[in-house]
């Protein structure tokens, strides 16, 4: 009986040290300060809560990414950070057309503004990615981007004396892998949050004198016969849906069809958010419109109905022939200008640190 009960005390000992170890090499959580976003109340009731990731704003874990948002150590060459292709000014997008790799390669597709994120759940234009995390790791290793590998990566980070005390005070140890290193860029991309536009002061704050006859006109027409708010719905001003907008008869690049192999899904692309769309040119996917004026006459009047897959939505627009005046066009234009939120664009929290 002694025998029996010495036994079951070393296994109780064993398993009091077992719950109590920190395993660094796989404890991946949050510590540290609470981070509160700064909302304004209408987007809890009008848009819901954002989706999070797998561990808690802190402080600590946002500052953090914010550093590693703009760390060329990322890069194969230590020439490219995340903010080399994602401009603050520019809504965290490319005015380039097409972004260029460390090794002078250019891409096939507009680089896609950071904006309110935390709401989606398609990233990229191919919706190949369902969280911010997964997003803030395709371009290190992608060939024609960053071009280099996680290893690599990791190694750089932890041999700089100003990192393995931050990802301490972010995760509660100061180890350094792919794993945190996303999870912080996501943390600091889901503090990308954009509603103090002057449309955000009329529409939710009441004040009817933001905003002049002219943009009023140009957002009835976006609710009415422009027909925007189809996909584009007020609050995030995206649905987050993937869709054939008819941009080509024959599509070349297949968009969501190269990540499922469906049939069904070639050629469709992520709706984009027209929040700070002035400053987000050029437009599309394949940056084929230089300015809002190329795009609203596409819409009205240019779309290829006949397109595979062509969303249902887009029979609702003439395939020949105009709805809109150039005076509507012009109006509509100076509403989508009233979207610009010019705190976010020079929000210092979101600079270089």
């Amino acid at each position: 009986m002694r025998a029996r009960n010495m036994i079951l005390v070393m296994l109780a000992v064993v398993a009091l040290f077992a719950a109590c170890r920190k395993d660094p090499a796989v404890y991946t959580g949050a510590v540290g300060t609470p981070y509160e976003l700064n909302l304004p109340a209408w987007v809890h009731d009008s848009i819901g809560p954002m989706h999070g990731g797998d561990i808690p704003l802190t402080v600590e874990g946002v500052a953090l990414g914010r550093k590693l948002f703009y760390e060329k150590a990322l890069s194969n060459d230590g020439t490219m950070s995340c903010a080399t292709c994602h401009h603050q000014e520019h809504a965290f997008t490319d005015p380039r057309a097409f972004s260029v790799g460390t090794d002078g390669s250019v891409g096939t597709r507009n680089a896609m503004a950071i904006v309110n994120l935390g709401w989606s759940r398609n990233l990229f234009w191919d919706g190949r990615r369902t969280t911010l995390e997964g997003q803030a790791h395709d371009p290190v290793t992608n060939p024609i981007e960053m071009r280099n590998t996680w290893p690599v990566v990791e190694q750089r980070l932890r041999a700089d004396d100003r990192y393995p005390s931050l990802f301490a005070a972010a995760f509660g140890s100061p180890l350094i892998d792919s794993s945190r290193v996303v999870r912080a860029i996501a943390q600091f991309e889901r503090t990308l949050v954009s509603f103090n536009s002057r449309f955000d002061r009329y529409w939710y704050g009441g004040d009817t004198t933001v905003l002049d006859s002219v943009e009023k006109h140009g957002l009835f027409l976006f609710r009415g016969k422009g027909k925007c708010g189809r996909c584009h719905s007020i609050g995030l001003f995206t649905d987050d849906e993937m869709r054939n907008n008819g941009l080509d008869a024959f599509p070349v690049d297949g968009g969501l069809g190269t990540v499922t192999g469906a049939p069904g899904d070639f050629a469709k692309f992520k709706t984009t958010t027209l929040r700070n769309i002035a400053v987000t040119a050029p437009y599309m996917h394949d940056s084929r419109f230089a300015d809002l004026m190329s795009v609203i006459q596409f819409y009205d009047g240019h779309i290829q109905h006949g397109s595979p897959n062509v969303d249902t939505v887009m029979h609702l627009f003439p395939e020949t022939g105009n709805i809109l005046s150039w005076n509507d066009r012009a109006d509509l234009i100076a509403f989508l200008q009233t979207l610009t939120d010019e705190g976010f664009l020079t929000d210092p929290a979101f600079s270089e640190p």
